[in-house]
This record gives C-alpha cells, structure tokens and sequence, in this order.
C-alpha cells in the first residue's frame, strides 16, 4: 500500500505544478509584477510548506536531526538537482536583480546558519544548538527580505502601471487554479514523504540519512515540478525564483519557525553538509553571473554535483 499511496503523492505533484505554474504566472501579469516575484514569494512559499511542516513536526517531536537535515539536504538538492533539470530542459535567464541580491541573500542565510550551528568550534561550548535566539534572528532576517521583495515588487507596478491590464486572464480562475494546485502539491509531498520514509526505515537507513536524503528529496518534489513545469512553459523567472525563495525561506522561516518552538540539538556531521550547501550557493552565484544564463553545461554540472553528493552521504551514513 504504501508503494501505491507513493505513486499517488507523485501524481499529485506533477498536476498540481502543472496548475500552480499557470494560475501564479498569470497573478504576476494581473499584479503587473515580474514572475521572479512570484516565484520568490507567493511560489517559494508555497512548495517549502511541505519543509515546514515536516519540520515543525519533528521539532516538536524532539527530532532534530530530521528537522536539520530536511533544510539542508532540501536546499543542496534544489540547487543542484532542480535547477540542473530546469537548465537542462530550457535554459534559465537570470535577471540583473536576481545576481546582485537574491541569490547572494542565499548565502547571507547559509553562512548565518553555519555560524549559529558551531558553537563547540566558535564557543568552545560542548554540544552544538539551534537556540530559541537563533531562530528569533532568522525570522528578523526573513523579515528583511520579504521588505525588500515587496519594495521592488511596488517599484515595479509603478514603472508598469500605464500598460493596459490583460482582458483574456481573470482573477477567481487563477486564485482557484493556484490554491487547487497548491493543494495537490502539499498533498502530494505528505503522501510521498510518509511513505516514502517508511520503506526507507523498513530498509534500515539512520535517521540522518533519511532526513538528507528520502525527506528532502520528497518535501523537495514540489519545488523540482513546479521549476520544469516553469521551464518547459519558458518561465525562467518563476523556475529560478521558485529555488531561491525557497532556499531562503527554508532556512529563514522554516528552521527559524522550528528553533523557535523547540531548540535544536544539531549533529556534528550536518555542519559539513552546511558548508557543502554554502559552497554549491556560491557556484549557483557564479554560474548566474555568465551572460546571466544558466544553461544545458552549468546544468549538467549541477545535476553531476547532486549525484557526487548523494554518493558520499550514502557512504558516510
């Protein structure tokens, strides 16, 4: 049953993107503002709910190492893996923006993580933890940002505010499509991360490497549908604005959220898979900075990374 109630979830996915894509594209047309702001918020937001809600369960649920590695392993695996495919498939254009302070934003988080998860080498304390004040500071920066995105997504309907409003594109049917499809994506992600989990456990993978592998992989499927499904519709914007909004609001908001409701004890081998994720947003950065494309070779080694990763992880759990 479970192998059924997988397949299912999968379904669920693919269809609810295909929706999600359509009904949010066609918002940023009607809000008059670049998809990459969708993609950064009302999108970003919507494929990490399966993150958050994985997460907090297990904060609550005192299982830190599955709460950590979700984040982590969620944001190695969008960076690599989805936007690997989505290059792969159409390549992706960065806009100016999007080089100059989104994706540097995703470093910013990452290196704050890095920093707030090493207390025994930064100090000298004997456990390293995800404390209540750490969380508190994510959500300020998480603040931050969503100021910042608002800020440019009104600069923006200002400068575009003489273009005539599309006829052909209405408000109710979009709505509905968005939420049905953000519906089926969240249902589709806890069908697929439930079960998913218990065929991994019944085949004897440790808790860490369920949490950096089958739960990221499986809280991470919305965001790999929704960015091919953007990519094949050549909506590089809400593709790319998808992964990073995500990243961001994984670290910022879910982790901050899951800090906040309990502290978080962290496992020394995850700082290793921070610093990966941090390295991996740096050639992200550096790959959007060619002519501003992320094309078919940066994906290809993207995609190489990911299976680099997964291999040394398996071996190291």
């Amino acid at each position: 049953m479970a192998y059924v109630l997988l397949l299912i979830g999968f379904g669920l996915l693919i269809k609810g993107a295909d929706l999600f894509v359509d009904g949010s594209s066609n918002i940023a047309r009607l809000l008059r503002v670049p998809p990459i702001l969708i993609g950064l918020t009302i999108v970003a937001f919507g494929t990490s709910s399966p993150e958050a809600t994985v997460s907090i369960i297990a904060a609550l649920q005192g299982n830190a190492e599955v709460s950590l590695g979700n984040v982590v392993g969620s944001n190695i695996f969008n960076i690599t893996l989805v936007v690997g495919i989505a290059a792969f498939l159409y390549p992706l254009m960065v806009e100016n923006e999007t080089t100059k302070k989104e994706i540097p934003f995703i470093l910013l988080a990452s290196g704050a993580l890095l920093v707030l998860v090493s207390d025994t080498e930064l100090q000298g304390l004997s456990d390293n933890l995800l404390t209540r004040s750490d969380g508190i500071i994510f959500l300020l920066f998480l603040s931050i940002f969503v100021y910042y995105v608002i800020e440019v997504g009104m600069k923006s309907r200002n400068e575009s505010a003489q273009e005539p409003m599309p006829t052909n594109v209405k408000w109710g049917k979009n709505i509905a499509l968005t939420g049905v499809g953000l519906g089926a994506i969240i249902l589709g992600g806890d069908l697929v991360v439930d079960n998913g989990t218990e065929i991994a456990y019944d085949l004897g993978m440790s808790e860490t490497l369920v949490g950096l592998t089958i739960i990221a992989i499986g809280t991470s499927l919305p965001e790999l549908v929704t960015s091919i499904s953007a990519a094949l519709k050549k909506e590089s914007g809400i593709a790319l604005g998808n992964v990073v909004g995500s990243n961001i609001f994984n670290i910022l908001f879910v982790l901050g959220s899951s800090a906040v409701i309990s502290p978080l004890p962290v496992n020394g081998k995850i700082v290793i898979d921070v610093i990966i994720m941090i390295a991996l947003s740096l050639l992200l950065f550096l790959f959007s900075r060619t002519h501003y494309k992320i094309g078919k070779l940066e994906g290809f080694i993207l995609l190489t990374m990911y299976i680099i990763y997964l291999v040394y992880i398996i071996l190291r759990n």
